[in-house]
Parts: structure tokens; C-alpha cells; sequence
């Protein structure tokens, strides 16, 4: 009968605490649900029947965003509309009711902002397929790709927060470095010549960094970047007019290619 017991608690510990989510999808805090459960007929009404209907209505909006093209235009938006959705399934099978309600107010608000910023570039060239591109060689690339990584206007005075344009650049960027796996990113963090020495070089790192956090986001495995930072030593353009130091808030980004270790450097520019 002792025997009888033990396998029996044995089995029950096998089938009821063996269930894990797969490699990679975090804890079992982290589970992604997918959708809810329908609210039957016999069902009566409550607050959280709302909620429900509200992240339905969340969701069907971001599902016509993406159709349209935001999450080629704006990824890293996408990127986290969609977890928040997953977050606030979460919260509603496990009865936060209260804090599926807010996360619900910051997703309508993230998800008009998305469209707005959506409807102001269709039709213009900041947002093309890339597909319809065609470049007369992978030189031509690297030299385009170069560009869109040392873009002006990247960062705001005293922070490391990156410019939301210049982020569209880096995703359109990365997109495009997707195919050329020959080459790697070498990322120096920039500040401009307001602040301590020791300040600038930190904030330059945080730079770099938060950048280089962005172009992994996008799909540029770790192992393909590198981050150095010189805080306010190493200048674009000398002077502290306003339009100067903006120019200096920067990360200075390098094409190396890794047969070679070649720096793809824009004609004029270093």
C-alpha cells in the first residue's frame, strides 16, 4: 500500500508540476497567452468582461496598424505594443483587473500615437519597402546603410533617450544589414562639450548602448556589435552654438567587415 502511495504522489508530481514554457519565453510569471476565453450567455456581466472587450478592440486596432505597414516603419512601437498585449492578458486571467485597466489607457495611447506617426509618413519616401531597392553593389549598400547609422539629430541635450527618427533609421538599417552578414557595427557613444568629463563619458556609454540595444531589438545579433564611448573628446564639428552641440550629441557608428576588418567609411565624413 506504501508502494501504492508513493507512485501515485509520484505521478501526480510528474503531471501537474512538469509544465514549463519553452526555451527563451521566460518564467512562468512571462507566459504569453495568445487570447481569452469567451464570455458565455449564462455568464453574468462584470468589470472584467469590459476589460476583455477593450483588449479585443486594442487588439484588432494593432492588427490593422501592422497590415498597413507600422511594424516596417516603426518596429520597435510594434515590438512593444505587442508585449503589452500579452502583459495585460496576463493580468486579466489572473484577476488585476486595476492594473489591466491602466496598461490598457498607456496601449490606446501608444496605439493612436502609432498611427498618427503612421499616417504622417504614407505616401512620402522616410518609409519604402526595401524590397523595391536596387543597389549596383554591396559597397553601394554599405555606403547607404552608413548613412542611415550617422544621421544627424540623434539624441537631446542631456539624455540618452534615442530620437524617434533617427530610430526609424536605425531599424531601416538593420533591415538592410540583415543579408550582409560579412560585416559587423562598431558603436562610439558622443557628447557635446556642456558638462564634467566624467559625466559626458558616461553619458556617451549610455548612448551607445541604448543604440545598440535598438539594432539588437531589430534583429542584429550581439555578437556583431561592439560599443566604445569618448564622451566629449572627439567632436564632429568644433564650437557651442546650439545647432553644433546637437550635432555632437551623437553615436558614430562603423561598417567592419570582418574577411578584412575594412572600416566603410561616407565619402567626406569620418
Amino acid at each position: 500500500m506504501k508502494n501504492i502511495l508513493t507512485l501515485i504522489l509520484y505521478a501526480i508530481l510528474i503531471s501537474g508540476c512538469s509544465f514549463f514554457p519553452d526555451h527563451g519565453e521566460g518564467g512562468m510569471a512571462e507566459y504569453q497567452y495568445s487570447s481569452l476565453s469567451p464570455v458565455m450567455p449564462s455568464e453574468p456581466l462584470e468589470p472584467k468582461h469590459g476589460l476583455r472587450f477593450e483588449w479585443k478592440l486594442a487588439a484588432h486596432h494593432l492588427d490593422i496598424l501592422v497590415l498597413e505597414g507600422a511594424e516596417r516603419c516603426f518596429p520597435a512601437m510594434v515590438i512593444l505594443a505587442k508585449r503589452m498585449q500579452d502583459r495585460i492578458v496576463r493580468e486579466l486571467q489572473g484577476g488585476l483587473n486595476l492594473d489591466a485597466a491602466n496598461d490598457l489607457i498607456i496601449q490606446r495611447t501608444t496605439l493612436e500615437r502609432l498611427e498618427k506617426q503612421l499616417d504622417a509618413i504614407q505616401g512620402s519616401s522616410v518609409c519604402i519597402s526595401l524590397e523595391v531597392v536596387d543597389y549596383q553593389s554591396t559597397a553601394d549598400l554599405a555606403v547607404k546603410i552608413y548613412g542611415l547609422l550617422n544621421t544627424d539629430n540623434q539624441f537631446a541635450f542631456n539624455s540618452y533617450a534615442v530620437n524617434p527618427k533617427y530610430m526609424n533609421r536605425l531599424a531601416e538599417a538593420a533591415t538592410l544589414l540583415h543579408d550582409l552578414t560579412q560585416y559587423n557595427l562598431h558603436i562610439t557613444g558622443h557628447a557635446d562639450i556642456i558638462g564634467s568629463i566624467k559625466f559626458n563619458q558616461e553619458l556617451s556609454l549610455a548612448r551607445a548602448n541604448q543604440v545598440k540595444r535598438y539594432l539588437q531589438i531589430f534583429g542584429i545579433t550581439p555578437s556583431r556589435l561592439s560599443v566604445t564611448a569618448v564622451g566629449s573628446s572627439d567632436p564632429l564639428l568644433e564650437g557651442s552654438y546650439p545647432h553644433i552641440r546637437l550635432t555632437n550629441r551623437r553615436v558614430s557608428i562603423e561598417l567592419i567587415k570582418t574577411d578584412t576588418h575594412d572600416k566603410i567609411v561616407k565619402k567626406g565624413k569620418q
